[in-house]
């Protein structure tokens, strides 16, 4: 197992899809080898469509953290072998990643792989990771994609 102080910690984006299941099963066995933390992190923001309608953002903020602890349960089951912290965050995913991540020692992000080029392959989120982040970025590539 490696040293939690010098290894740091494992950031992975989580969104609830199959992706970021597969992302986070990733972080969780690259956790298992070398003793680091994960850190499993949520982002959520208002959409634009609602316009003047009031909102909750509590609503959303605990809908958001429901969402991340169904998502952990169904990737990792109940007992996870690693430890697992979530933080659910509003802002743009993206941007949210990279400062969460910017003294971790990975990223790691699901790429949802709809079509043919390169920013559609990766998706807007794991590319911008990818070009942005601080420290080295692993980009999980769901199977059926």
């Amino acid at each position: 197992m490696g040293d939690v102080d010098s290894m740091g910690w494992i950031v992975v984006g989580v969104d609830g899809s199959e992706a970021s299941l597969d992302a986070l099963r990733w972080a969780a066995h690259q956790a298992r080898l070398t003793g680091a933390p994960v850190e499993a992190v949520m982002a959520w923001e208002l959409p634009t469509y609602y316009g003047w309608a009031p909102v909750d953002d509590l609503d959303l903020s605990v809908a958001s953290r429901d969402a991340l602890h169904t998502a952990v349960g169904e990737a990792l089951g109940d007992d996870p072998l690693v430890n697992v912290r979530e933080l659910v965050v509003e802002g743009n995913a993206a941007r949210v990643l990279i400062d969460t991540a910017k003294d971790a020692s990975l990223l790691v992000v699901g790429s949802r792989g709809h079509g043919g080029f390169t920013a559609t392959l990766l998706g807007s989120v794991s590319q911008h990771c990818a070009q942005h982040a601080t420290c080295p970025v692993v980009i999980v590539r769901h199977p059926a994609a």
